[in-house]
């Protein structure tokens, strides 16, 4: 009887854990359902809001009319603000915010720390730097982008030589986060070395206005040059996903299990640099995304990279587009980026820690 008791007693418990995975599956099945149609619906929503809005009729019939090919029934002025601002705003808003989760996600876990955001390496500070000496040169737009890209990489790469030299035989992570703060820190003095040598009356408001970020002169080839750096860096990382888990448990026990940890510790840098320098370039400096985005996809899906990474670029995506539409449609005069991100993001990362670190590994 003692033995028949055990043993029913044991298949409850394993009844009780199987009843509990097959909740939480269908639960995080559910959840990553509503994140995918997040950045749909807002997406809709954007499309509406502006200074000049569009009635969901209107932007119904304008499409169908393209679509099929129409009489048009609607202004021209419509067609322009829909097709060469709108869209285009709404589309890079979409894939910063992605390439800004994705990187703060990834760095986390190769880092083990979830303080860490896709400045860590200097890469922002570096691409900064880059746009600020290209509008004190009087650069067109195209020179300002490819100009914050460049140096951008260049700080990554200065971090990276740097942490190399220093860290042989030590703790490798420690000493790349270390230099990396340091390289931030110099570039940062850099920025602020241009601002002080600029012209006051022209060059220093237009390299702080670019500093503060935003999206507002954002154009359809802005969108098809981000494309490329994006698709570098996400798709690598998604596919390597499953080894930045086992990085996060610590690298002796990832190279127990066969994983070069160098290897991938350099194209995941290479990746999360692309994405954070692409975008910096584009959008200027847009901070707090990268921090609080992974946090927010942990609480709800858990630590796994397998869905992780996933979740952050769905939920990155839809957040900096909100938060855009909040920029250009809440007052008369846009509101830069930077500073909407800060003083929402502030708030949420507060109650995060308040939380505790519930999902992190």
């Amino acid at each position: 009887m003692k033995s028949a008791s055990e043993m029913e007693q044991k298949t409850g418990i394993a009844l009780y854990v199987s009843n509990s995975s097959e909740k939480e599956k269908i639960k995080k099945n559910n959840v990553m359902l509503i994140l995918v149609l997040m950045p749909v619906i807002a997406f809709i929503l954007s499309l509406t809001l502006g200074r000049y809005g569009i009635p969901l009729s209107q932007l119904f019939d304008i499409f169908t009319g393209k679509l099929f090919n129409l009489p048009v029934t609607w202004p021209q002025t419509v067609e322009t603000v829909l097709f060469q601002v709108r869209i285009p705003r709404i589309i890079a808003a979409m894939m910063v915010g992605a390439a800004l989760a994705t990187a703060g996600a990834t760095y986390q876990g190769l880092f083990k720390n979830p303080m860490v955001s896709p400045d860590i390496l200097g890469a922002s500070a570096g691409a900064g730097f880059g746009a600020a000496i290209a509008i004190l040169m009087s650069f067109n737009i195209v020179g300002i982008q490819f100009s914050a890209f460049l140096v951008g990489l260049a700080a990554v790469i200065l971090t990276y030589t740097i942490a190399s030299i220093i860290g042989r035989g030590n703790n490798a992570i420690l000493v790349l986060v270390l230099t990396g703060m340091v390289i931030s820190t110099l570039f940062s003095s850099f920025i602020s070395i241009t601002k002080y040598v600029a012209d006051p009356e022209s060059k220093l408001p237009a390299i702080t206005f670019w500093l503060m970020g935003g999206l507002s002169s954002v154009s359809t080839r802005d969108v098809m040059i981000l494309i490329i750096p994006l698709i570098l860096g996400i798709i690598p990382i998604l596919l390597l996903r499953w080894k930045l888990n086992v990085l996060s448990f610590g690298e002796e026990e990832a190279q127990a299990m066969g994983i070069d940890t160098r290897k991938i510790r350099i194209i995941v840098i290479i990746c999360s640099t692309l994405l954070t320098a692409s975008s910096v370039s584009v959008s200027g400096m847009i901070g707090w995304v990268g921090l609080i985005i992974p946090h927010i996809a942990r609480l709800l899906v858990g630590p796994n990279y397998k869905v992780l990474l996933p979740a952050s670029i769905l939920i990155g995506s839809t957040f900096l587009l909100l938060v855009d539409d909040v920029a250009r449609s809440a007052f008369t005069v846009e509101i830069p980026l930077g500073i909407l991100t800060a003083i929402i993001g502030a708030p949420i990362f507060i109650y995060l820690l308040l939380k505790g670190r519930r999902g992190w590994v």
